[in-house]
């Protein structure tokens, strides 16, 4: 018997006749009838079935069981940068995205189903529903404003998801202590967006230092925004009119923040210099330089001990202090780049910012190996030169990144101290082992936020 011609790239599945297995039908079921069927489902299941390369691991793609499944959080503009490093990595593949906005969960949606060629990534309003309906994902882009950095990440870790979240990741110290603590006892990977820790330059600074090329390092200097201020506002935008919750989900968008009335302001970036959501000039640009100036001089896991007050609105010219006597300035000038810090030693100094082709140094000699202590650097700890990687590798490793939980929550808590000094106008010390200011009752309540229902930790 000869079977049908099948066209390329149909699937075939026999259809039988049900076999009548009742004692008074099963002699009516003479042997040539029952072979002659048995061969037409076996001919047809024999036939090819024809599945994508891209689902056997074919041709460069990797295989759906070896791929990390990812979601999205609040993607605005920050966040799309994200996605756009993220998206490119074979092994890594965006479902679903939860917004409280529509049009942000919608472009995303857009941007997501454009490199996938289908229409297959969801949209969630509610983040509740999201964390608990998508078991399936294994890691969460978080890159919503500061307001939610640290409670998402602590939510997104409880129900099982490892977590890349932009900085600055904690809006108090009390929210450090719960990312670190919540990412310990659930065994979860973190990452906070600190990402010129896997940058050429700054990663060449930093060894600079660490091999003792520079002498003894006595002071470093962290840049902080030159815009807004270190006292920020405490009132509030005027009310308007409510948006429909499928438009603007604005109890979501809040979270944790003390109620506020609408504005439509808050949702394009507003928020920005607003105590309730915002971790002032400091927080907007020390989150990444604070912490490069920990990682370099080995202070990764402690906070900085004193800090001398300045009278002005920014912070500029604090001196911060670490117990290994190192000295660390906040400084509002001195790159030609964002984001810059710079290391001065007794025989020598680097500087570097975004956009430096090399880091400024002292001595020509101090570049003779630049992308050499680069490489070096990523043969000794097996962390490449992009931080999305290095988030993506230990995912499958369950190493430590190298924004990991700790060091994101000793920097920021420096971060949050040198606030609360230019806040109270004084000279503080800070205890980095209680986590608390030392004889200062006033600056330890502001350690804490109170939190609003139900987002409360």
């Amino acid at each position: 018997m000869s079977l049908p011609t099948i066209p390329p790239g149909v699937r075939v599945f026999a259809r039988l006749e049900p076999l009548t297995t009742s004692p008074a039908h099963a002699s009516a079921l003479n042997r040539r009838k029952f072979l002659k069927r048995t061969a037409l489902a076996g001919g047809a299941l024999a036939l090819p079935c024809l599945i994508p390369a891209s689902a056997l691991g074919r041709n460069g793609m990797v295989p759906p069981s070896e791929r990390i499944v990812m979601g999205g959080m609040g993607i605005g503009s920050r966040g799309s940068s994200d996605l756009n490093w993220m998206l490119p990595e074979t092994d890594v593949q965006f479902v679903a995205v939860c917004d409280a906005k529509k049009s942000s969960r919608q472009n995303v949606k857009r941007i997501i189903d454009a490199k996938y060629g289908n229409q297959d990534c969801a949209t969630y309003s509610d983040m509740r529903e999201f964390l608990a309906t998508r078991t399936d994902i294994d890691g969460l882009l978080i890159a919503t404003g500061d307001r939610w950095h640290a409670m998402a990440a602590s939510m997104a870790m409880r129900s099982g998801k490892d977590v890349y979240s932009e900085k600055p990741s904690s809006m108090t110290i009390a929210e450090g202590q719960m990312v670190v603590e919540t990412a310990k006892r659930y065994g979860r990977i973190y990452q906070t967006g600190t990402q010129r820790l896997s940058e050429f330059g700054f990663t060449h600074a930093n060894e600079l230092l660490r091999l003792g090329r520079l002498g003894k390092v006595h002071t470093v200097r962290a840049h902080i925004a030159p815009w807004d201020a270190a006292e920020m506002r405490h009132d509030w935008l005027p009310a308007q009119p409510l948006p429909p919750k499928e438009e603007v989900d604005w109890d979501q968008w809040l979270g944790p923040c003390p109620w506020r009335p609408y504005n439509s302001t808050y949702i394009s970036g507003g928020w920005r210099g607003h105590y309730d959501f915002h971790t002032s000039c400091i927080g907007e640009w020390g989150a990444h330089t604070f912490a490069q100036c920990q990682v370099a001089i080995g202070a990764a896991d402690t906070s900085a001990i004193e800090y001398e007050y300045v009278n002005n609105k920014t912070g500029d010219g604090m001196v911060t202090r670490f117990a290994n006597g190192i000295q660390m300035i906040l400084q509002l000038e001195g790159w030609h780049g964002s984001c810059g810090v710079r290391y001065e030693g007794t025989e020598g100094w680097v500087s570097v910012a975004d956009g430096y082709s090399r880091p400024d140094v002292s001595s020509p000699s101090l570049l003779a190996d630049f992308s050499q202590l680069a490489y070096d650097y990523m043969a000794r700890t097996q962390r490449p030169m992009s931080h999305v990687r290095n988030f993506f590798d230990c995912i499958k490793s369950r190493q430590l990144t190298v924004a990991n939980p700790v060091m994101m929550h000793r920097s920021m808590t420096t971060v949050h101290a040198a606030n609360i000094c230019m806040w109270l106008k004084r000279n503080m010390k800070y205890d980095p082992v209680k986590e608390e200011f030392v004889n200062d009752a006033e600056a330890n309540r502001l350690r804490s936020r109170a939190q609003r229902e139900p987002w409360i930790f």
